[in-house]
């Protein structure tokens, strides 16, 4: 009960915190009340102040000892492996390899180079997710939309809009395998999906959701996308060969994805060669990766504890129940969350189980807890959009019309 209270306070807090960067504003640069409300703007900040209370009140409650038991009972894998994975992606010889792989496939396509720039990061970007894990994926598709669709001459409207596509497509995006995406993951096992299945059922749905909600983003926006012509030149670009010894780390991490002891390992003889080859690296982003991992980390304790209520109510739903019901509890109890309380409900049909996991990735971007990469997405973006940042609010809206089109299509073609 104290758990549910407090993510629900949580929850909350996180659609506020654009207030709390305004009343900031309101104290002399530099002082505590600045400090302390921009603290409290970071929406990461906020699940981790609310776990923190979780914690020192469950200490007063069952003891030292229990709570420890607790947290280390908990399984802190994923927060760590975001940590690594959002360094090492933001590495530039990583986004010179991506940049220059999507732009080789661009120049390929049949419309003006912004267009086809902006469809190549849209729709191959979150696909990437199936390979090389959702985070990575999300990681530096974000930083590429940063680098050349979030300067200032872009509307704020736009920004909103593909940073809501960006976190769908991511969602439905890592579908294509059964190994990479957390909601996936979760149930892979238990209910027997091979790639075949995986592929059939949802990844073809997940490539067309992608597909349509980037084109339909660009019927939009077309006027200010093709006002702004890409600026890439080879000049200044990183050899070939550090861009595949980072691919070869990033590779060799993903693999590892599951053993935090032997990926931290391998992360840090990545550290070692960052410095090694520090005329070619640009500053290391350690900061968004430590403060997504407090935030999944802070998830993990409070949602732990939600099996009380989110179970019995999985257990109740029909298949179209399920299906409608995974989407909208995902938006606020983390996708993989909700996918992983319904592999334990016994007995449970197959129709009932695509549609559980059809709805729990068709809702993975609602919000920024919705799906776990979310929150890396949007500490990297959020910066762009001002001094306080972007608006939970005005995402959760901009994301309703691509849900409704994921949802349709997933629902549609199987039910």
């Amino acid at each position: 009960m104290l758990a549910t209270v407090l993510l629900v306070i949580a929850v909350v807090h996180s659609f506020f915190i654009k207030q709390f960067q305004h009343w900031a504003k309101k104290f002399r640069q530099g002082s505590v009340g600045e400090n302390f409300f921009h603290l409290m703007g970071e929406i990461e900040v906020a699940f981790g102040l609310w776990a923190a209370v979780f914690i020192s009140l469950s200490i007063g409650i069952k003891g030292y000892d229990k709570t420890v038991r607790f947290l280390e009972a908990r399984d802190f894998t994923e927060p760590s492996f975001i940590f690594v994975i959002m360094a090492l992606c933001s590495t530039k010889p990583i986004l010179d390899a991506a940049e220059n792989a999507i732009l080789w496939i661009a120049h390929r396509l049949p419309f003006d180079r912004p267009v086809s720039f902006y469809l190549s990061i849209m729709f191959l970007g979150p696909l990437l997710g199936s390979f090389i894990t959702e985070p990575a994926a999300m990681t530096v598709t974000a930083l590429l939309l940063l680098k050349h669709f979030y300067s200032g001459e872009f509307s704020t409207q736009f920004k909103y809009a593909t940073m809501a596509v960006l976190f769908i497509n991511v969602s439905v995006g890592g579908t294509l395998t059964p190994y990479a995406a957390p909601p996936v993951l979760m149930v892979a096992d238990a209910w027997g999906l091979d790639l075949q299945y995986m592929f059939m059922h949802f990844g073809l749905k997940g490539m067309l959701v992608c597909f349509m909600t980037a084109t339909l983003t660009i019927l939009r926006f077309r006027k200010e996308i093709v006002s702004h012509p890409i600026q890439h030149s080879s000049k200044g670009m990183t050899p070939l060969w550090l861009q595949a010894i980072h691919i070869f780390f990033l590779i060799l991490i993903v693999i590892l994805s599951h053993h935090m002891v032997l990926f931290f390992g391998v992360f840090l003889v990545f550290m070692a060669f960052f410095q090694v080859t520090s005329e070619y690296q640009e500053k290391l982003r350690l900061r968004e990766g430590l403060l997504v991992a407090l935030f999944l980390g802070s998830l993990i304790i409070l949602s732990s504890l939600q099996s009380w209520w989110l179970e019995p109510l999985l257990a109740m739903m029909s298949s179209d129940a399920l299906f409608v019901g995974a989407m909208g509890l995902s938006a606020f109890t983390d996708n993989a969350a909700v996918t992983y309380l319904g592999s334990m409900i016994p007995d449970l049909s197959e129709r009932s189980q695509y549609a559980l996991l059809a709805g729990a990735v068709c809702g993975g971007g609602l919000t920024v807890i919705a799906n776990a990469p979310n929150p890396a997405g949007f500490s990297l973006l959020s910066p762009a959009f001002g001094d306080e940042g972007a608006a939970p609010f005005r995402l959760l809206k901009a994301a309703i019309i691509p849900t409704l089109i994921a949802g349709i299509t997933f629902y549609v073609q199987e039910f």
